[in-house]
């Protein structure tokens, strides 16, 4: 079972070193297959942490929807084309298979052998019996499927069409059936019946099968070289050889060249539904080329997904990795407002409101026992800092400030000049694209029947700001529209004065509820606002209620 240890889409610096911080206990705690994971991109100020310690980017997971590569079995039993039918079926027997994949050379898979079919090969349907002794085979293939032994000439594995005739009759009629037939396209299967061998022979049959282990009398062989017969020899009796030539036919001969299949990156969900009503058992998963990569079965989408979720830093499926809902969520540590999702089983929830999501991970690491190795208290510092604007913002706790000082005693640097570092670094507003800034932090909320969304950056000075303001209303409007949002917001954060701009995109009437001072089109100025969490969403929750509710903007 893998466990992914992620944070919110559109990560930020506490969601991806609490990621990191949190998947590493749970390694040091003897956790298998933890894997720190975010569901967006790293930007500049995350990176230049990362490299700062010494420490690999989260893996990139943009969906965790259960795929048909979670189900599939990857060690495949399959069956060449030039496989006999024979083989195949000894395949399915013993790996008690549903059906049988065909592939060529390459691995293409180029059709479906199911279990029916292998069965009808040798007990045909009703109206198929007339044409149980005809045979399009390799005569090596028909000798291997009794393991026979040839006596005389050669029994090549070229592929023909052939009468396997059974001699039940006195030799005076199966003389005249001999006659009857093309004598190279004959494979006539007897006993120890000398007269009968004797005419098979003049008659020139292309083989000659002696069955019941008899042996083949030194006059016959002698005579079936002249003639160019070849000579089998079978140790099972006549009934018993005859059935069993009858799995000679190549399996790219008879396989079901239309069937059901599935690429790997399927969603779960839509294979099962398209799988209930299909008539195959087995479904071949295959890449882009054809080629065989794994098969699923009926009872397949049964099976339980090898993969848990622990969501770090939210706690709202709104702005969880996309396919959250699918997977067991077994943990959640945050410390935002509740979202409100429920769970089958009991799970570890802790809901703690302090300034950052490291800092819960780093009482966590004390609470086990478990040291905090220097580049992880790094790390934690970082998100600590940045969530928390170096414990400035409203949302920091005597408990941040506590945790603070001991990792920065444990990472050797100290806080203030680690987040002089982070802060100088890459502008959003210099480094991105108008549509990247306002998605680069960007949270989903649903709430009174509506979503919307609150995106932050972080900047020193509004300077860039007011040069890209046009661009930026025009990205947060045109992203507002693309995920039908209620409305949309962006607020811009100067470290330095501790005051924010919030741009806003949205209906008249919800933008007229906002009462802060007006900075232009469709921005006010939030002095001492710095928080998204506790001061601008609750802000923006009460007038989401007001316009819901038609209260006049004079009454906000």
């Amino acid at each position: 079972m893998q466990t992914i240890v992620i944070g919110h889409r559109n990560p930020d610096m506490d969601s991806v070193c609490s990621a990191l911080g949190y998947a590493q206990l749970k390694q040091a705690l003897g956790w298998k297959d933890v894997v720190a994971a975010r569901a967006g991109n790293l930007n500049a100020r995350i990176q230049f942490v990362l490299d700062r310690f010494g420490a690999e980017p989260p893996v990139f997971l943009s969906d965790v929807t259960p795929q048909v590569r979670d189900v599939m079995t990857r060690e495949v039993v399959s069956a060449r084309g030039d496989f006999s039918v024979a083989q195949a079926l000894r395949s399915v027997e013993k790996r008690r298979l549903r059906g049988l994949p065909v592939v060529d050379d390459n691995n293409r898979c180029l059709g479906l052998l199911s279990t029916l079919q292998l069965v009808q090969q040798f007990f045909p349907p009703q109206q198929l019996l007339d044409n149980t002794r005809r045979v399009r085979a390799a005569l090596g293939d028909i000798a291997q499927t009794f393991e026979g032994i040839v006596q005389v000439g050669e029994a090549d594995f070229a592929v023909h069409d052939y009468l396997l005739m059974v001699a039940a009759a006195k030799t005076a009629t199966m003389v005249k059936r001999l006659r009857e037939q093309p004598p190279s396209t004959v494979v006539l299967i007897v006993g120890d019946r000398d007269t009968i061998q004797d005419a098979a022979i003049d008659a020139a049959v292309k083989a000659l099968i002696i069955t019941g282990g008899f042996p083949v009398p030194s006059e016959i062989q002698r005579r079936a070289a002249e003639r160019g017969v070849v000579v089998i020899r079978s140790r099972y009796d006549t009934a018993t050889t005859v059935l069993l030539a009858r799995g000679a036919v190549r399996a790219g001969l008879v396989l079901e060249r239309e069937f059901a299949s599935f690429s790997p990156e399927v969603p779960l969900d839509a294979a099962r539904a398209r799988a209930v009503s299909a008539a195959d058992s087995i479904f071949p998963v295959l890449d882009a080329e054809r080629r065989l990569l794994g098969v699923v079965t009926k009872s397949d989408f049964l099976k339980s997904v090898p993969r848990q979720l622990i969501l770090v830093d939210h706690n709202e499926l709104s702005q969880a990795v996309h396919g959250a809902d699918k997977l067991p969520i077994i943990e959640v540590l945050d410390h935002h407002r509740l979202g409100g999702f429920s769970t089958d089983a009991p799970i570890h929830f802790w809901n703690n409101p302090v300034g950052s999501t490291c800092t819960i991970v780093a009482l966590l690491y004390r609470q086990n026992g478990i040291d905090i190795p220097p580049s992880t208290a790094g790390l934690l510092m970082a998100g600590l800092i940045s969530d928390t604007l170096n414990l400035t913002s409203p949302t920091a706790t005597p408990t941040d400030r506590t945790v603070l000082t001991d990792l920065s005693r444990i990472a050797g640097v100290d806080a203030g000049a680690l987040a002089a570092e982070i802060f100088s670094v890459g502008s959003p507003l210099l480094t991105l694209q108008p549509g990247e800034v306002v998605t680069s932090d960007c949270k989903e909320y649903s709430e009174a029947g509506v979503r919307f969304s609150v995106a932050q950056i972080e900047e020193l000075g509004f300077g860039p700001f007011y040069e890209k303001h046009d661009d930026l209303a025009a990205a947060l409007d045109a992203f507002r529209r693309s995920e039908r949002l209620f409305f949309s917001t962006l607020l811009v954060t100067d470290i330095n004065t501790q005051n924010s701009l919030l741009l806003v995109s949205g209906s008249d009437e919800f933008r007229r509820q906002i009462d802060y001072p007006s900075a232009g089109p469709d921005l006010w100025q939030l002095d001492g606002v710095v928080s998204r969490k506790k001061q601008l969403l609750p802000y923006l929750l009460q007038r989401l209620q007001e316009t819901r509710a038609g209260v006049p903007p004079a009454a906000a």
